[in-house]
């Protein structure tokens, strides 16, 4: 039989010395939450899940012009074509609109957009389009107040009575009369012309909040262009 060894005996424990208070106790470094990482602002165009159609001839030749053109392929063309019956539609209003011949010059008209989209705070919008008036005024000023608040812009009277009217139009649509429309006409607005403000407010209220609905993000590209002020 084996003998029985005791096991070693613990070390006796012995007190130790108070620690001596110095001063105020030193804080505890904060915890803080890891960064998120994200992607660049304008990817994806929108937030649903609606892939791309296969874009037949006329559609990529389109897209390639735009690429020609300005560098990219505005993201709201990209946001439509999942269904290209959609994208045409869009683009032939949108181009009918904007680009066609009418009694408003395509300044005009873009400041009606941004007007418009000022309202109803529209991101895609305002980037896109104060992007256009600054490069079609030449002036990224203008382009600015067009953003924050047209009646800061030393406009003429033709031009604010316009874009009175698009405001109007837009937050209160129901109160327009025929004393706005003999407003535009004192100024020199034909009834073609109303017509033509009517129809490109109309478009940005209906493009405001698809935009918006889809979470659309403005190309990046838009940010920096015409931000040079002319010497």
């Amino acid at each position: 039989m084996a003998p029985t060894v005791k096991p070693p005996a613990a070390p006796a424990k012995t007190k130790s010395a108070p620690a001596k208070k110095t001063g105020t106790p030193a804080k505890k470094a904060p915890v803080t939450a890891p960064v998120a990482t994200r992607g660049p602002d304008d990817t994806p165009a929108i937030v649903l899940d609606l892939p791309m159609a296969e874009l037949d001839p006329a559609t990529e030749a389109y897209f390639d012009k735009c690429r020609t053109k300005i560098g990219f392929v505005p993201n709201v063309l990209q946001a439509y074509a999942f269904d290209l019956s959609k994208l045409s539609a869009f683009s032939a209003m949108y181009n009918d609109l904007m680009l066609a011949p009418s009694g408003l010059s395509k300044l005009e008209r873009e400041m009606i957009a941004v007007a418009v989209s000022s309202v109803n705070r529209c991101y895609y919008c305002l980037t896109a389009h104060g992007a256009a008036v600054r490069q079609l005024s030449g002036d990224p000023v203008l382009g600015e107040q067009m953003v924050m608040n047209y009646r800061a812009a030393r406009l003429d009277a033709r031009q604010r009575a316009m874009l009175d009217f698009a405001v109007k139009l837009t937050e209160r649509p129901f109160e327009v009369e025929e004393a706005d429309r003999a407003a535009l006409r004192a100024v020199g607005f034909t009834e073609r012309d109303l017509w033509d403000i009517g129809a490109v407010t109309a478009f940005f209220n209906m493009t405001n909040r698809i935009a918006s609905a889809t979470d659309m993000r403005p190309n990046a590209a838009y940010h920096e262009q015409a931000r040079t002020l002319p010497l």
